[in-house]
């Protein structure tokens, strides 16, 4: 038997006996899928036998949405309310675990870049700062660089945040739309990223929109990683497509970053993240 038969006859046996427990636990079931984004996220080493199983069921029984407004509404209420904290909690591990294996390289480019620089960039501005760590690790990584910035539109992480890195008097964290931010804040000289995923919940529009906001500051780097869905060929499809359970957005990061104005110093692709592909995208002014 082929290691591709084996793998689908252990997620049929995964599903029907992840149904059988839904059926049996229908509270535990409620608990487990109160929020799509949660369950779809859930850190499987807080999950115990059943709960995976279950879990597992629940995910591939989640309805389609097509209705590309309502995910860009359901994700930014997400990522809003206080769940999203209980999520960034539940995979602190992954800071460990895939950020510093799997994408800590690029800011090695980034450094290199900047070298080739006649002008220094004073500012550092994580959009979509989750728990911190990141924002905590470029600080160190980067000791030229006097403010480090995390956006987030979680109130509740961001005063987290505040008490978990009070000993780090470069980094400020504030709870704004990233938008919003650059608009009243946003100057030259400035290095915007992205990391895990962030510009994924943007529309297509809103992400172009965004880009060429930030462009029109003058000059600026941005380092985006960000996930593609693992069937999006850019070459014959240049638009926006669904990506994943949640859903989000799979966007053509090149095109998006070409059509704001900047030039692309990286662009790379690694698979087998979250059964995507995860982007690198090194892109200045």
């Amino acid at each position: 038997m082929s290691i591709s038969n084996q793998s689908n006859i252990i997620h049929k046996l995964a599903a029907v006996l992840g149904n059988i427990l839904v059926f049996l636990f229908p509270k535990k079931a409620s608990e487990l899928s109160k929020n799509r984004i949660t369950l779809i996220h859930k850190n499987k080493n807080n999950l115990n036998i059943p709960e995976r199983l279950m879990r597992f069921a629940l995910v591939n029984k989640l309805d389609k949405i097509q209705d590309y407004d309502k995910i860009a509404e359901m994700n930014r209420n997400f990522w809003v309310n206080k769940e999203a904290t209980e999520l960034f909690s539940d995979t602190e591990d992954k800071f460990e675990n895939d950020f510093l294996p799997n994408c800590s390289f690029v800011f090695d480019l980034l450094k290199k870049e900047l070298l080739n620089e006649s002008e220094e960039f004073d500012t550092l501005v994580e959009i979509g700062t989750g728990n911190g760590e990141v924002l905590n690790y470029l600080s160190a990584e980067f000791p030229q660089i006097n403010r480090f910035v995390g956006i987030d539109l979680s109130s509740d992480q961001i005063e987290i945040n505040k008490e978990r890195f009070s000993n780090n008097k470069r980094v400020e964290f504030v709870t704004a739309d990233a938008s919003d931010w650059v608009n009243q804040h946003g100057s030259s000289n400035t290095i915007f990223v992205s990391s895990d995923g962030v510009l994924e919940y943007f529309l297509e529009q809103q992400l172009q929109e965004f880009l060429n906001q930030v462009h029109r500051l003058g000059k600026t780097f941005f380092v985006a990683i960000e996930p593609n869905g693992v069937d999006h060929n850019f070459e014959t499809n240049p638009n926006s497509q669904l990506y994943g359970k949640e859903p989000s957005f799979s966007h053509n990061y090149p095109k998006l970053f070409k059509n704001a104005g900047f030039n692309l110093w990286h662009f790379s692709q690694k698979t087998g993240f979250k059964g995507g592909t995860q982007t690198f995208i090194g892109a200045k002014y």
